[in-house]
């Protein structure tokens, strides 16, 4: 037995086909599954029932995937840890984050990282939080920057909180409900209602209870999308109204276009974005240099932020008007 013959295994548990996992570990599919009878034989167990031209995962292989995942993972860091001490700072970097961090840090992070290390190969994705952490336990990232309650209990993973972001209702400014102070959910309820994809069914579970709402809470939306572009084009360009992030309105929010209405009760719901990795993984000089821009942006964001919890909450009078307005302080 070879850690080869425990890829193509894996390969195949994963991906739930021969066709699949012989174009993911590039062998034809006699190859793979001479590869995989091999290891039957050896393991002198059967590792898939072979069923109407499907495979499907014995018992012996559920039990025997999380110790060959183990060994291909001590092997992979064994020779990973190696390449580091040899080349230094040079090879590939693979990330990603939710399309709402994407919005405001993806572009500035790659340019950074290119200018700091020319030689290094960057790969990313936006994804939602738990396929993020999916790919993380595949060994396809190296971190990813997402809500880390998904990981609040997992010994497997190594967290670094970076941002506590709060959550509000938000619209354009000049929306009907703009400068309306302690407005009433069912004031919003005339108005388009834009769901976020990202949010958990926890979250939504606690609006619900906030609100006085019934489940499915996603039934109250007109429009659910998980696209951070499409709800900002959504929000500016009509009266529709949104719960999201402080992180996901920023740069809106900064420039003015939109403003974080002041419902009755308040959104108080919070979610703390992380850097989280696999834990015991070897760090590769990367990484680190990625996680300080990671670490100054959210550390700005921190001192930008005005929001209209009592953090750093920030308001201005317009004039010849009896309303006040959260704003973005530069």
């Amino acid at each position: 037995m070879n850690t080869r013959q425990l890829r193509h295994f894996l390969a195949v548990l994963d991906r739930g086909s021969l066709s699949a996992a012989a174009k993911v570990v590039h062998l034809s599919l006699p190859a793979l599954s001479r590869s995989l009878r091999s290891l039957e034989d050896e393991l002198r167990v059967p590792l898939f029932d072979r069923q109407d031209r499907r495979l499907r995962p014995t018992p012996y292989a559920l039990t025997y995937a999380e110790r060959a995942r183990r060994i291909v993972f001590d092997e992979t860091e064994g020779a990973r840890a190696l390449a580091l001490m040899r080349d230094g700072e040079s090879g590939s970097l693979y990330f990603g984050m939710g399309s709402s961090v994407a919005r405001i840090l993806m572009a500035p992070m790659l340019l950074q990282l290119l200018s700091d290390a020319p030689r290094l190969r960057l790969n990313t994705v936006v994804q939602s939080t738990d396929a993020l952490l999916a790919a993380l336990r595949r060994e396809e990232l190296d971190f990813f920057i997402g809500d880390i309650r998904s990981v609040a209990h997992d010994s497997q993973m190594r967290v670094e909180p970076v941002y506590r972001c709060t959550l509000g209702w938000f619209a354009r400014r000049g929306h009907p409900l703009d400068g309306r102070t302690k407005v009433p959910i069912d004031a919003l309820k005339p108005y388009p209602l834009v769901g976020a994809g990202y949010a958990d069914e926890a979250l939504f579970e606690q609006m619900a209870a906030l609100y006085g709402l019934s489940l499915p809470f996603q039934e109250h939306f007109a429009v659910n999308t998980n696209d951070a572009p499409t709800l900002l084009t959504l929000l500016n360009s009509s009266d529709a109204i949104a719960p999201a992030t402080d992180v996901s309105m920023f740069t809106d929010l900064r420039d003015g276009t939109l403003i974080c209405l002041d419902v009755n009760p308040p959104l108080n719901l919070q979610l703390t974005l992380g850097i989280v990795e696999r834990d015991g993984r070897t760090r590769v000089p990367a990484a680190e240099r990625a996680f300080k821009i990671v670490r100054a942006h959210f550390a700005s964001m921190e001192q930008a932020v005005a929001p209209r919890t009592p953090r750093a909450k920030t308001r201005r009078k317009v004039k010849g008007k009896n309303r006040t307005r959260t704003r973005i302080t530069q």
